[in-house]
Order: C-alpha cells, then sequence, then structure tokens
C-alpha cells in the first residue's frame, strides 16, 4: 500500500519554493547573474527556484515520520 507524502514534508516544499522565488527575485533586481553565469537568464530563475525546493523534500522525506496510531483495535495485530 503505498502511503502519501506528510504534509510537514509539502509544507517544508512549499516554504522552500517561495524561498528560492524571492531569491531569484532579489537576483533579478539586482541583476547579478554571476552566480549562475553559464546559464542563460531565463533558465537561472526557475534552477534557483528548484534546487532548494527538491533538497528540501528530499530531506524532509528521509526525515522519521510522525508515528501513526493504527486504525485497528489492538495496534492493527
Amino acid at each position: 500500500m503505498k502511503t502519501p507524502v506528510e504534509r510537514k514534508v509539502k509544507a517544508a516544499s512549499a516554504a522552500s519554493f517561495a524561498a528560492g522565488i524571492a531569491v531569484a527575485v532579489l537576483n533579478a533586481i539586482v541583476a547579478d547573474n554571476s552566480l549562475l553565469g553559464p546559464l542563460p537568464a531565463w533558465l537561472q530563475a526557475p534552477l534557483l527556484a528548484l534546487i532548494p525546493t527538491v533538497l528540501t523534500w528530499l530531506a524532509g522525506y528521509q526525515a522519521r515520520h510522525t508515528p501513526r496510531p493504527s486504525a485497528w483495535p489492538g495496534g492493527g495485530r
């Protein structure tokens, strides 16, 4: 049975995505694209947003998940 991704993982990913967007916007406002200089400017903003998102999702997914009580009486045994 496939278990769904927990809310904490989704929330961490969304927060990281928002932070990545903020960094990308700041990078564009300052007009200093030297951080990812070899890449075209149109690719830098999505990349800056996706890298922290993916890393946060992986870290959250690998973290210990909250124990869930069994829906069955007696602990499901």
